[in-house]
Order: C-alpha cells, then structure tokens, then sequence
C-alpha cells in the first residue's frame, strides 16, 4: 500500500510518500481501507518532534483520523464486519498504524460506524474536530441549552462542529470568521450572529445580541490573540474553554473577579477512555440524526501531505483538510 512516513521529526518536508506491507491486525483491532485522512494541526506539532502529548518511534506514519470500510478483523472483535462503512478516531487508541495512508490497523474501540448520509471524506473530518468540540462544550463548560455561546474561529473544522453541537443542544449562538466566505459558511451552518474578527472593537455587538448580558461560553481557538477580549464578553459565571493558542498572552486578571468567570483549558489527549467514549457516542448520534455534517473545505491527494501540513496551520480556516486516496 501507499503511505506517508517519516524517518526523522522537523519541518513537513520529513514526509515521504512510500510503498509499504498493509499493516496485519492483532487480537481486537482491525484494519480499514481508507478513501480520506483528516488533517488536524495537532499532526503538525507530532511531526516537529518537540509535541508533549506524543512522540511516536520512527519511521512513523502521520495521522489519527480517516474513514473507509473494514477489510480484516483481529481475533475477539465481533461489534463490525467486513465491508462495513466506518470512520476512525485513534487518536486515544492503544494502537495506530497512522491514516495518511491506503490503510489503518487500530484497536476496535477506535472504529466507528460511519452514518450513511456523510462521505467518506467527511467521515475523516469527524474524529479529533468534533470529540475537541464536545469535550470543550459539554465536558469542560457544561453547556446549558439556552445560554449563550461564542465560537471564535468557528469556520474552521473544531470551530464548525462546536457551532452545529451548541446549535443542537438549543444554545444561542454566535460565530467570528475573518473571511466573508467564512463568514457565509458559519451563517450556513446554524449561527444566530456572525461577527468578522478582522473589524476593529467587532465584540462590541456582543453586548446588544445577548440583551446586555453578554455570553455564558467562549470556545477559543487563538486565545493568544483573543483571552483578554474574551474575559470583556463574558456573562456572570461564564466560561472560556482555550481550545489552541500559539504564544503568550497578558491578561487582566480583575475581568474574572466580577463575573466569578472561569478560564479552563482543554486538550483531547487528556480524556479519559469513558470521556472519549461518551463523546463518540454523541457524535454517532449526532451524524445519524443529521444534525452533525462536517464541512469539508479542502481535499488533497495523498501525497500532498506536506503541503497540507503547511496550509492547515494558516489562518482564514474554511472547512476540513482531508487527504483522499
């Protein structure tokens, strides 16, 4: 099978598309054909070398998310079946061979199936985007239908599953995009309010869309850029989930004391196997009652790899970057 390897850690010219044996399954795990893998920026911190969460053993082949059809199963796996549509989410599983490839082994557990009405290329954008969207929403801010959420970023792929969640669970909702073809694209999938994130003092509207109150959630994607701004919008009691960040930031801790607000950071590596199972469950269910449908903006051939490592850490977010076999 084709695959994209690395033999050393550094920039996203390490990564080789190479002809390599299809991965065997062990005792329950199972291999899937893959048609799409979902880039997500975390790939590109794995591929630096220098990533807290993980550092695979080289050669390693890149890659958490994807979706195809099982084609063999390990002994002691009984909940799929060959030829069944799924999607992978591995990042948490025990093992992985990596899904920027033809072909992923990974344990069972980690191998979901994929609702009929979605692709195969959006199946690959499901894993790390929405299990991050949930994990921010419900199991850090502890949602309540009716409050109201903030998703800055929120036309990127972790920021338009929070919108579609929140959206679902009867928040109201308001997204930033720094395009208007982002824009148009949180409006399409279920905002309330878009407000674009380039215009000078564009939180200000904040305060007239929630009736003065301001907003009960912040989901955060560049809170280097955003916190200070974020803890200014903020209801009594709100929360600010820091999804990303990519430098320091000073802020002023009195905007907390106030509100009795919260600033709670998040990172998926840190769920625990019943979280992330709870989070996939939602999801399944989600996508099965098409109230979830990943956006995909972007499809690249699998030996575009690096090129995709590039392009998904550059601003002005439209979709999921996939690559497709």
């Amino acid at each position: 099978m084709r695959a994209i390897q690395a033999a050393a850690f550094g920039e996203p010219e390490v990564l080789k598309l190479l002809t390599v044996p299809d991965p065997v399954p062990g005792p329950g795990e199972v291999r899937v054909r893959l048609h799409a893998a979902g880039v997500n920026p975390a790939d590109t911190y794995v591929r630096s070398g220098t990533y807290a969460f993980f550092k695979p053993p080289l050669p390693y082949t890149p890659g958490f998310d994807g979706a195809g059809t099982v084609e063999a199963l390990g002994s002691g796996v009984t909940r799929l079946k060959v030829g069944e549509r799924v999607y992978v989410a591995a990042l948490l599983g025990k093992v992985c061979t990596g899904t920027y490839a033809e072909a992923v082994v990974c344990d069972a557990d980690s191998v979901h199936p994929l609702a009929g009405a979605l692709s195969f290329a959006q199946g690959a954008a499901l894993g790390v985007p929405y299990a991050t969207a949930y994990r921010a929403l419900f199991q850090k801010a502890a949602l309540k239908p009716a409050e109201a959420v903030l998703v800055h970023g929120a036309s990127g792929g972790v920021g338009i599953a929070a919108l579609q969640m929140a959206r679902a669970h009867g928040a109201r909702v308001i997204g930033t995009a720094g395009t208007e073809a982002g824009r148009r694209l949180v409006r399409e999938q279920g905002a309330h309010h878009v407000l674009d994130h380039t215009a000078p003092d564009y939180l200000a509207a904040v305060a007239g869309l929630t009736e003065g109150r301001g907003v009960d959630v912040v989901i955060e994607m560049l809170a280097n850029v955003n916190l200070e701004k974020d803890l200014g919008v903020l209801a009594k009691f709100g929360r600010v989930v820091v999804v990303g960040s990519r430098g320091a930031v000073e802020i002023t801790p009195r905007l907390t004391m106030g509100r009795e607000s919260s600033i709670l950071g998040t990172a998926l590596w840190n769920a625990s196997a019943a979280e992330m199972a709870d989070a996939c469950a939602a999801i399944a269910a989600g996508a099965e009652a098409g109230v979830l449908n990943p956006v995909v903006g972007r499809e690249l051939p699998l030996a575009e790899a690096p090129r995709a490592h590039v392009d998904v850490m550059k601003a002005g977010a439209h979709g999921k970057l996939v690559l497709v076999m």
